[in-house]
């Protein structure tokens, strides 16, 4: 069961290499190169991420709890680490860090993938960051 919940998450696996972009009020604040490498490791129990930009270093798990029947997001970075729920919808794996903030990891174009970041205001999500990644194979 662990394996087969944590197989749609397939489309994260690889070398990826683009930009991370920060927003404040729908503007561009900051854009920095990212490379961010991703893959399977434990018999597919677990995904790895390594994320590396000038801004954020993280390092964070992701796996399946059939005990919980949740999806996990573990990341840790120089200052810490946490334990954040999960959910795998319409080919969306959405983290739910808390009432209002989240991130939402999906493909993006023929051969890319992406992660943004969003707050609640007012009733109403609102961007506030976008990783957008290419494949470098």
């Amino acid at each position: 069961v662990q394996q087969e919940k944590m197989d749609p998450l397939s489309f994260m696996v690889g070398k990826w290499l683009g930009t991370s972009t920060t927003y404040d009020s729908g503007k561009v604040t900051q854009q920095v190169p990212a490379f961010q490498e991703i893959e399977y490791d434990l018999n597919q129990s677990i995904l790895v991420i390594k994320l590396n930009s000038s801004t954020l270093k993280l390092h964070t798990i992701i796996h399946y709890s059939v005990k919980d029947s949740t999806y996990y997001y573990t990341a840790f970075s120089e200052k810490g680490g946490g334990k954040l729920p999960a959910t795998f919808s319409n080919s969306k794996f959405v983290v739910h860090a808390s009432e209002n903030r989240r991130y939402i990891f999906e493909r993006y174009g023929a051969d890319g993938f992406r992660e943004y970041g969003e707050k609640r205001i007012n009733g109403v999500w609102v961007k506030y960051f976008e990783d957008v990644f290419t494949d470098t194979k």
